[in-house]
């Protein structure tokens, strides 16, 4: 038996793995989903607080997997639980000093979206929406119920807080990726994941939502070891 630890990304809240951790319990497994702090001050380290208290007391057999924003904490949890293996989901990597605000400019984020949005005839100066790039893949029921709440999302704190690790944790990492993710395409992923972790992809069906679009998919491949 192995613990799933979920970490959610922008969004912040334990909910978004809702439909996710019912699928990794049934296969056996023990879960947590992780709530990340509210409010402007909270940083990188706060945030890895946050995931480190919730493992607890908990010490063998660790997975963490993180979603999205949470590409830049993961890794920092690494350095302070002993983990067995880290999966990244439609992640952003970061690298060395670079904060969450400068890398979508260092990785060219918004020129691959916009080629994207243009491939599939919504035009490149398409401006972002939440419905059409984040949850078009998602049941409508499970959209409305996410959209419902006052969400806080992010900390200011965490876009300008440089990233502090040299290196990669050397844990063993996977980085799993929706073909159909509008926000970050593909295309883009696999030059970055090539060029930070120098690792393959490895291709899912759906956007950048999985774990509300796609749960039982997503647990069968966080699951492969």
């Amino acid at each position: 038996m192995a613990t799933y630890v979920l970490i959610p990304g922008a969004d912040g809240r334990a909910w978004y793995w809702h439909r996710v951790v019912p699928e990794l319990r049934r296969r056996g497994h023990d879960v947590v989903a992780v709530d990340l702090p509210e409010g402007n001050s909270a940083g990188l380290a706060e945030y890895a607080d946050a995931v480190v208290q919730a493992i607890g007391d908990r010490s063998s057999g660790l997975i963490l997997v993180a979603q999205s924003l949470a590409g830049f904490t993961a890794p920092l949890v690494c350095e302070r639980v002993a983990v067995d293996e880290l999966v990244l989901v439609n992640a952003m990597v970061p690298t060395y000093g670079e904060t969450a605000g400068q890398w979508w400019g260092n990785t060219g984020q918004a020129a691959a979206r916009a080629e994207r949005a243009e491939r599939e005839g919504r035009g490149p100066d398409a401006e972002f929406d939440l419905r059409v790039d984040f949850f078009h893949d998602v049941p409508p029921e499970v959209t409305e119920e996410a959209l419902a709440p006052e969400v806080s999302g992010p900390s200011d704190a965490l876009f300008t807080e440089p990233w502090p690790l040299r290196e990669w944790p050397d844990v063993p990492t996977r980085f799993l990726q929706g073909r159909d993710d509008r926000f970050f395409p593909i295309e883009f992923q696999r030059r970055i994941v090539k060029e930070r972790l120098g690792i393959a992809v490895e291709e899912m069906p759906g956007g950048h939502l999985s774990a509300l679009s796609r749960p039982a998919e997503l647990a069968e491949l966080i699951c492969r070891h």
